[in-house]
């Protein structure tokens, strides 16, 4: 079977769903779901979010100029699509999904409490592409859930999170591990 030609478009998937909180007062608190986000740099640490400029999230954040990814899982899926469809104009997302805003340590947003893992930005260049404008941040502070940290070894291990992702309109947990980084070249005993 060969390959069909498809109209131009996104389709580099999956991606992370993630919950994006911005807002440092009660009252502009908000949280977005996002899946056009990622790694830009290692050093210094730097990622994005994309926000369309319709967004109610997309002003709060271009006046504080600061936002935290929350990654999500599998028990927070209901609530990172609820975000995702309904607007911070209209509901106070924190209240409707029971999620709970826990002070930020390097930001003035909140974080995520029920997120395994929270990534503290501050924006250094916001570049407008069309339908969204990249909102460039630089990774201030990474706050893990402890029970990630493998007690014997020390590792970091996110896999126990039960991460969800987005492909394509739909909402995945994540598959079986297959291997890490450099397996495919690991000289064999």
């Amino acid at each position: 079977m060969g390959k069909v030609n498809w109209k131009p478009g996104t389709m580099i998937y999956p991606l992370p769903a993630v919950l994006v909180s911005c807002g440092s007062r009660a009252d502009n608190r908000n949280l977005v779901t996002v899946a056009w986000t990622g790694t830009i740099c290692t050093d210094p640490a730097m990622c994005y979010i994309s926000l369309r400029p319709t967004r109610h999230s997309y002003d709060i954040i271009k006046e504080e100029m600061e936002y935290t990814i929350n990654l999500t899982t599998e028990k927070m899926a209901k609530a990172t699509d609820w975000c995702g469809v309904k607007s911070g104009r209209d509901y106070d997302k924190w209240k409707e999904t029971g999620l709970t805003p826990e002070a930020g340590e390097m930001v003035k947003c909140p974080s995520v409490k029920e997120s395994p893992l929270s990534i503290e930005c501050r924006v250094k260049e916001i570049v407008k592409l069309g339908s969204h404008d990249m909102f460039i941040g630089e990774v201030l502070n990474v706050r893990a859930d402890e029970s990630l940290i493998d007690a014997e070894s020390g590792a970091f291990r996110l896999d126990r999170a039960g991460l969800i992702n987005y492909s394509h309109g739909n909402y995945y947990g994540q598959g079986k591990h297959i291997g890490h980084f450099g397996w495919s070249v690991k000289k064999k005993k």
